[in-house]
């Protein structure tokens, strides 16, 4: 049991990656006492590729494993009128990212669902908080993206896997690159969330993303984002790739720490 005073944490999946670096972070905490556990599962490609079976596997983990949890602490937390409940998304639970259909929905629909939560929740004296990562440094991210780029991709149209190979392969690379973090800078950003005594619902981990953000809330037809990812892709190709290289250089590991948000 934790002494009087201190924090009992429980989050989903810390095997790996993100979960084992906010796991480690915490630990060194001596004041407080956190149980750490973390889950998630990627899925990238053609959609006309991927089986319903494959789907339902990724919405079972990133959708359905996160309103497990939160079913099973929410009645305690409701009994003692206090909590605080950290859920790990994503920047695709804002923006959809071409390619990543399915793995974007399922975070869309823990946002969605996280949402609505919060404000039956805060009767209840319950903060409820999302990580928003973009991309992030992991061997998991590493071995997905090597992976899926020597597949094959069958139901898919010759075109689409040459714009999914040839076209959006080497984009995300420019932009892991460029703006990627570390998981130590997850885990560091879930902290401040976890001791802050006002903590905000949404929390993007890094800054370099609110302006791409942005872009869907400024237009409420949904064309300007549509249209701005589609030429970034298609379109602009070599002018994002230099542009993603002038952001690698500018986001230095001293300048990458500022983007460690909140602040």
């Amino acid at each position: 049991m934790a002494n009087s005073g201190q924090k009992v944490v429980l989050i989903t999946g810390c095997s790996s990656g993100i979960g084992l670096r906010i796991a480690v972070t915490l630990a060194k905490d001596e004041k407080s006492r956190y149980h750490v556990n973390n889950a998630g599962v990627g899925l990238l490609g053609p959609v006309e590729s991927i089986s319903i079976e494959e789907m339902k596997r990724v919405f079972e983990t990133n959708f359905f494993g996160v309103v497990r949890m939160i079913k099973e602490v929410m009645p305690d937390m409701k009994k003692r009128r206090s909590g605080h409940i950290i859920v790990m998304s994503s920047v695709m639970g804002l923006q959809g990212v071409v390619f990543n259909d399915v793995y974007t929905a399922s975070k869309f629909a823990m946002e969605g669902f996280c949402e609505s939560m919060a404000v039956q929740l805060m009767k209840f004296n319950i903060r409820l908080s999302m990580i928003e990562p973009g991309p992030v440094h992991t061997e998991f991210e590493t071995k997905m993206m090597e992976d899926v780029a020597k597949m094959e991709y069958p139901g898919a149209d010759a075109d689409t896997v040459r714009y999914f190979k040839d076209v959006y392969l080497p984009s995300s690379t420019d932009i892991f690159e460029a703006m990627g973090q570390t998981p130590d800078d997850i885990a560091k950003c879930t902290k401040k969330v976890i001791e802050s005594n006002s903590p905000r619902f949404r929390n993007l981990t890094n800054s370099l993303y609110t302006p791409i953000v942005a872009l869907k809330y400024a237009d409420e037809t949904g064309g300007l984002s549509v249209n701005t990812f589609y030429n970034l892709l298609f379109n602009f190709g070599p002018l994002m790739h230099i542009t993603m290289s002038i952001l690698k250089c500018l986001t230095c590991s001293c300048l990458r720490r500022r983007t460690i948000s909140p602040n």
